[in-house]
């Protein structure tokens, strides 16, 4: 029902502000905010249903398009569960090299929330700065797997390919790039007056709302709750690795609230820090060996498993069920994004219309991942 004094007003489903083709129905009081519904669906392309149809390896570059800009952290989950279907083991070298992916996939990542945040917000600047040092991440994907944004790159029992000196020497220099790099992100944009006044207290989302929405990954830690699945549900060589999770802070010196939209944007920016270091662990620590041990056929006995891992949106997780064949019964995907849009008309309430795009890039969703 409306008011007399009620507007409703569409947003997208193709704008600039809403990182995909998605529709926002809002319910405005003249600037002020007093509902917002989100309509999904415009890019569903039925990867569940599909999955079916296809053998265990041809379902892992269908998990690659569903969160494009981070697909090595939907293949590792994905092949978690078929490798445990199948009882099948991961060389060491295997293990260390997913680590470098990942944790390079989560740096190009977060990249793209720098720099598309600073354009949602009025700054140019920083989107230039994120594509410099994301294309030479980049460039280290392709020197790995061949490809620079859909990989296919890990596999049952390890990964398609081993990494080579040249890789490991430009991945080594690019971490180390980063770290230099990263103070000056923090003066072009996370202490700039204008984007603190956009972004500090604004879009708040309490500890208990994120986890009735089932909120995960950097969205989750910016509320102050420290919960990171290479750290608390371990998998793979993580628990040989030790880094930090950030979380979000009080902070009354800038206006900052935990849970808010500057705090999930800085957290995105430390964990950049704890990526490169990871990776730079990871490449002193790369044993000597076979990086894939693959296996001769993949046809799982009957039985279900679910698993999960932290993508840089958080915790994608697959259910699987295998019927004996060499095609999954279900391949069940779980994505972060999901779960954060499902909460924003909590997130979005009572702000200004300017501020509906401020919350909504903080949430740094992928479209191709929540309609799947």
């Amino acid at each position: 029902m409306f008011k007399a004094d009620e507007l409703y007003v569409n947003m997208g489903p193709q704008h600039p502000s809403t990182h995909g083709v998605l529709h926002l129905g809002i319910k405005t009081d003249g600037e002020i905010v007093k509902d917002v519904r989100p309509h999904i669906g415009y890019l569903h392309r039925c990867f569940e249903k599909s999955a079916e149809g296809v053998k265990y390896s041809g379902v892992i570059p269908f998990t690659d398009r569903m969160d494009y800009v981070g697909a090595i952290g939907n293949e590792w989950p994905a092949v978690l569960g078929i490798e445990r279907l199948l009882g099948q083991e991961v060389p060491p070298r295997g293990e260390w090299i997913r680590v470098v992916a990942a944790e390079l996939q989560r740096i190009a990542s977060h990249l793209i929330a720098f720099g598309t945040y600073g354009i949602d917000m009025g700054a140019l600047t920083p989107f230039f700065w994120a594509f410099r040092e994301r294309e030479r991440v980049l460039d280290v994907c392709e020197r790995m797997s061949g490809a620079r944004l859909l990989y296919n790159y890990v596999r049952p029992g390890g990964v398609m390919r081993d990494l080579d000196p040249r890789t490991i020497e430009m991945a080594r220099a690019i971490c180390e790039e980063m770290l230099r790099r990263l103070p000056e992100y923090d003066g072009l944009l996370t202490y700039n007056k204008i984007f603190l006044q956009r972004t500090t207290g604004v879009g708040v989302v309490s500890r208990e709302v994120a986890l009735s929405y089932n909120l995960t990954g950097p969205n989750l830690r910016a509320c102050g709750t420290r919960w990171d699945l290479r750290r608390d549900d371990p998998y793979s060589v993580y628990p040989e690795i030790e880094f930090d999770v950030p979380v979000g802070i009080d902070d009354a010196s800038l206006g900052a609230v935990k849970g808010d939209s500057w705090n999930r944007y800085r957290v995105r920016l430390l964990e950049i820090e704890q990526s490169c270091r990871i990776v730079l662990h990871a490449l002193d620590r790369l044993p000597a060996g076979d990086s894939w041990k693959r296996p001769k056929v993949v046809k799982p006995k009957p039985g279900e498993v679910y698993a999960r891992a932290e993508a840089p949106r958080g915790e994608i997780g697959f259910y699987v069920i295998a019927d004996g064949t060499d095609k999954p019964f279900r391949f069940k995907a779980k994505s972060p994004s999901f779960c954060a849009l499902s909460g924003f008309h909590a997130y979005a309430k009572d702000h200004l219309i300017a501020d509906v795009v401020a919350t909504l890039g903080s949430i740094d969703i992928v479209l191709g991942e929540v309609d799947r």
